[in-house]
């Protein structure tokens, strides 16, 4: 009797072994799942009822799958600015897993553009902005500013460093291609095409392939529209600069107000803010809201909105 009172025994602590391994695969399973399934953040700044503590910036990092987003080239240079930006001032805010997350999708933006062969200078200047910061506050060892062991920050220096490397070896090929080219086109058609360029040094770069296109790409009216596309009239006239002719020298004013005051930026798509949820979410991404018209809630961050989201 004895002997099968603790076979029994044995066989119910068995089963309820088992029934809680089963349990907790499950429950790891369902966790996993919804983890992946939620393309969205609800952004709380403090404690309520029903939530503890407030939402962080690593948090927000983690769950928004950027990883994604930098296949997507209507999000790709908001994703590049948002890491800039928090390369800048925003990094030693981040937890460990998040710092962790910000370093692999950085790898996958270098792979990106080592395939694709664009966007060479913008990632160039996001890794020279991340090995600066990376510089000072390796130097602060011992005052709690990285998370994690200080020889895995140098080994991630290191990285940046080959990357820069990859990035300068880069020898853009000619197309095979032998059809109509940009100096086939109409010259109006070229300006025109020329005045859809953000950016000034891509102008002076497209102004170096061809004697043709030097000419045009110092054409007054094409710098004066990039002048007035990114400047308000008051910076402008702050900055007047008068050429040897007399007439308002537009290039050389870009370059100087570039200097003094921050550029328009304009995205394809960016992380929008349910103002009736606090929801935190990519463009048309589906989030739980209970508005009558949800479309009508949302509002564009830009990536310095966004890391402000988080400034408490």
């Amino acid at each position: 009797d004895d002997h099968n009172k603790e076979n029994i025994f044995n066989t119910i602590n068995y089963d309820v072994a088992a029934k809680k391994r089963k349990k907790d695969l499950l429950n790891n399973k369902a966790k996993t799942q919804y983890f992946h399934q939620e393309k969205w953040i609800y952004v709380h700044k403090g404690s309520t009822k029903e939530r503890h503590g407030y939402c962080t910036l690593g948090e927000a990092f983690n769950r928004l799958d950027f990883s994604s987003a930098i296949l997507d080239s209507r999000r790709f240079n908001y994703v590049v600015r948002l890491l800039e930006l928090i390369a800048k001032s925003q990094l030693t805010s981040l937890s460990g897993i998040a710092q962790k997350n910000y370093m692999n999708i950085l790898e996958k933006v270098v792979q990106k553009v080592l395939e694709d062969q664009q966007n060479i200078r913008l990632i160039r200047e996001l890794l020279q902005t991340l090995y600066t910061s990376l510089c000072t506050l390796v130097q602060r060892v011992g005052k709690s500013v990285l998370v994690g062991n200080i020889n895995m920050w140098v080994h991630r220096m290191e990285s940046i460093l080959h990357w820069q490397q990859q990035l300068n070896n880069i020898q853009i090929t000619r197309p095979a291609f032998k059809g109509t080219t940009f100096t086939d086109l109409p010259l109006c058609l070229q300006l025109n095409i020329m005045q859809r360029l953000s950016d000034g040094r891509d102008l002076v770069s497209l102004g170096q392939v061809a004697p043709d296109l030097q000419v045009l790409s110092e054409d007054r009216l094409l710098w004066k529209k990039l002048c007035q596309y990114h400047f308000t009239d008051r910076q402008i006239r702050k900055r007047l600069i008068l050429s040897d002719k007399g007439q308002l020298d537009w290039k050389k004013m870009y370059f100087k107000l570039i200097r003094c005051y921050p550029r328009k930026e304009q995205y394809g798509d960016t992380l929008q803010l349910c103002r009736h949820c606090h929801i935190l979410s990519w463009k048309g991404t589906d989030h739980p809201c209970t508005a009558n018209n949800p479309e009508t809630c949302s509002t564009s961050l830009s990536p310095q909105e966004f890391i402000n989201l988080f400034r408490f």
